[in-house]
């Protein structure tokens, strides 16, 4: 796998990526050539054409991206992805012909874009189709055995059969928990059946839940030594998933790991981006806002805003600012999460739920220094002591200052039961690990996503 800002991406799925933005950029070059011949040279030179290739190959790529033809894993069927594929191709279209329309200097020369889109039409779905093929054939998928019987190994061999991207498979696991003494036995032999010139794995996942005696140490060792490589469980999923599973994580993997760093440079530049972006998003929200303040006007009765008090950083309280999007009589009986079609919540604010509408207002958090623009979700002071009380390491959230945005958000969504605060805790503790400036831009980058394909609110 490939890091990039910290988070792991399937070397197959940079691949893809790649080879796409050369069949788009060829595409139009080809078009190019074919139509204009030898002055494709000026075209391409002194009329920009090369800087409009580009643009296409971005915008190509971009859309493919907000359509997850990069993401297989949320594609469930094969014939989703030729699907998704020929959206993106007539979005794109229709995009172009609008846009040749009202500026027609960004054409690149008559009839070249109309030939570009018939040959990386063509050109895609058989490239999508020798991909799909290339990538099922044995010789390119990583062998794998799963050195485990409970429930952490089960979640490996899971998580392998569902990220097909990952080009890992699995060859082996004992799925069956048996004592101690009988297991040591089973997994030495199943190692040593590796010990030949050939071996028929690539990659041992140690995914025990209790080694003390059980740990066939010796065997592990000659399989390093023989070139296959041994990993830990935890550190595979936290590769494939995004997140830090709570049930193996123990203080030593926070004292010893090399993550959890909060250096002052990294968080005043952090703090200036924050600063920026809430100061930008709130000249652009102006002129929208009087209409906003008449829409949750007409919703129902009530004030414009709406301030509840969150956890921020150290856990201390703030004032938390929003658009008011559900009744004022919302919380009589009491405060409770907000669910998936929550009645409380107005029509109107329902929209601006979706589209995060509501959420402006913490722009102004951000410029006040309470939150950042990317962060864990700040939680409300009734639900904290509960949470912290069932939920290991919750309280390391309050290390840095919640955000408007963070990576749990764009990876899980909302968390309206108990279960999915863990495991937004656990996202949430993959981004303290690895936080960087490059990992805030690439979330504020997917949040958009989200925002346009309203995702993730309830």
């Amino acid at each position: 796998m490939i890091r990039l800002f910290n988070v792991y991406y399937p070397t197959r799925t940079i691949v893809l990526l790649l080879c796409e933005a050369l069949i788009v950029s060829g595409s139009f070059l080809l078009a190019t050539l074919l139509l204009v011949g030898p002055d494709t040279y000026l075209v391409l030179n002194y009329e920009y054409g090369a800087l409009k290739i580009l643009a296409l190959t971005i915008l190509t790529l971009l859309s493919s991206y907000y359509f997850d033809l990069y993401e297989p894993q949320r594609i469930s069927a094969r014939w989703e992805i030729y699907f998704r594929l020929l959206l993106v191709l007539g979005f794109l279209s229709f995009l172009l012909s609008g846009i040749t329309y009202l500026f027609p200097e960004a054409g690149i020369s008559r009839y070249v874009l109309v030939l570009g889109l018939a040959f990386l039409t063509c050109a895609l779905v058989v490239w999508r189709s020798a991909y799909e093929w290339l990538i099922g054939q044995k010789m390119f998928r990583e062998r794998v055995y799963v050195l485990g019987a409970g429930e952490r190994a089960q979640t490996v061999v899971d998580t392998l059969r569902s990220r097909k991207d990952a080009g890992m498979e699995v060859i082996g696991w004992d799925g069956i928990s048996f004592d101690k003494t009988d297991q040591r036995e089973t997994f030495t032999a199943a190692l040593e059946s590796f010990l030949i010139p050939h071996p028929p794995v690539d990659r041992v996942i140690v995914a025990l839940e209790d080694r003390r005696g059980g740990l066939p140490v010796r065997e592990l060792l000659k399989l390093r030594f023989n070139g296959i490589v041994i990993e830990e469980a935890s550190t595979l999923l936290e590769r494939l998933t995004g997140k830090l599973y709570l049930d193996s994580l123990h203080p030593s993997s926070l004292i010893y790991s090399e993550g959890f760093r909060i250096k002052s440079s990294q968080q005043i530049s952090r703090r200036m981006v924050s600063t920026l972006t809430a100061a930008i998003g709130l000249l652009l929200f102006m002129p929208f806002f009087p209409l906003v303040v008449l829409l949750v006007r007409l919703s129902s009765p009530g004030p414009i805003f709406f301030h509840q008090t969150r956890v921020g950083m150290g856990g201390r309280p703030f004032s938390v600012h929003k658009f008011r999007t559900m009744r004022t009589d919302a919380e009589a009986a009491g405060a409770k999460w907000a669910t998936k079609d929550d009645p409380r919540v107005t029509k109107i604010g329902m929209f601006m739920r979706k589209t995060r509408l509501d959420e402006v207002p913490q722009l102004w958090n951000v410029l006040c220094g309470d939150m950042g623009f990317v962060g864990p979700r700040p939680e409300r002071p009734e639900f904290v002591p509960m949470l912290a009380e069932k939920i290991p390491y919750f309280e390391l959230r309050h290390m840095i200052r919640p955000g408007l945005t963070g990576w749990a958000q764009v990876r899980f969504g909302y968390g309206s039961t108990l279960a999915e605060a863990r495991e937004k805790l656990e996202f949430d503790l993959y981004y303290i690990k690895h936080m960087t400036l490059g990992l805030d831009l690439l979330i504020m980058f997917e949040t958009v996503k989200t925002i346009i394909r309203r995702q993730g609110s309830q």
